[in-house]
């Protein structure tokens, strides 16, 4: 019997399993979808469609920098047990080596061969083999003269929960090694953009909303009110850019001013942080510890 690329498809959809492992299973079983579903599921490679529902908050960023290119991309579990699982480990370093070659976005990593299959099918066949649901959520490519990389409560080389990208031009040396502590004050204060100028102009806008409204509770003259606003816009400004704020290894100066003490200019940075964003449900220990023993 002929496999059709929609039989493959519907098989895929109702199980989770890989694209290879579904027609497989079809070509096994001669085309009948009920007995391919048995199929994977002796074989192990129905799992990821029941695993699928579940909240992934937990995992590791994977970091990696060569050539001027960064690649910060973050892998989630459910738990963080299996974060520290060497298998995990292994699994989104591979990941993120592949990003680093070819990925400018989720959708083309995940379509990206990683050992004669694609990065999504691996995936799958990780969730079937742990137990756990995963999710490939999020990727950062920086490219510049200079890139480096930091990583924030490493569990392995390259391999977090925070990983920081930053871009530099000037001398290669000491972009280096002043580039590495703009990572660490990246990781410490997640700044919501380089400059004002890169800021969300929906955010600015909030803001300047809520500090005209308090400014005006004031009950002073207008004159007055303008320039509270003004002042303390930029009082904003400066707390939440990176190179406004000040640099936390040395706080007399700003980030901008340590850059040009240092003779670079800071050109792009990233953060990730593992679950950032993620609405978790709350469990106690005992309840992880038995979820996870119940696959």
């Amino acid at each position: 019997m002929t496999i059709t690329a929609a039989m493959v498809k519907e098989l895929r959809d109702s199980t989770g399993a890989g694209m290879m492992d579904a027609k497989r299973a079809l070509t096994e079983t001669e085309g009948d979808m009920e007995a391919a579903v048995d199929w994977l599921r002796t074989k192990g490679l129905a799992k990821a469609a029941k695993k699928a529902g579940r909240t992934a908050a937990e995992g590791l960023v994977g970091v990696t920098v060569s050539d001027g290119r960064g690649v910060a991309l973050e892998i989630n579990s459910e738990t963080d047990f299996v974060a520290k699982n060497e298998d995990f480990q292994n699994l989104v370093r591979e990941i993120t080596r592949v990003a680093h070659q070819v990925g400018d976005s989720v959708e083309v990593v995940k379509a990206a061969d990683l050992n004669g299959k694609t990065v999504e099918d691996v995936l799958n066949e990780s969730i079937a083999r742990i137990g756990e649901n995963m999710t490939l959520r999020r990727l950062h490519v920086l490219e510049g003269d200079t890139v480096v990389s930091y990583v924030h409560n490493a569990a392995a080389d390259g391999l977090g929960k925070i990983g920081v990208l930053v871009a530099l031009k000037g001398p290669a040396a000491k972009a280096e090694e002043i580039g590495r502590q703009f990572a660490m004050h990246v990781a410490a204060t997640n700044p919501a953009s380089l400059g004002e100028a890169d800021l969300d102009p929906a955010l600015i806008e909030r803001e300047k909303t809520v500090l005209s409204e308090q400014a005006r509770e004031s009950g002073k003259p207008e004159a007055v009110i303008e320039k509270m606003i003004e002042g303390r816009m930029k009082k904003f400004f400066e707390e939440v850019t990176l190179l406004g704020q000040k640099f936390v290894i040395n706080p007399d100066v700003t980030v901008a001013q340590a850059a040009k003490d240092a003779g670079v200019e800071i050109t792009g940075f990233a953060r990730l942080a593992v679950g950032e964003g993620i609405e978790k449900k709350e469990e106690d220990f005992a309840a992880e510890v038995a979820k996870t023993l119940g696959g």
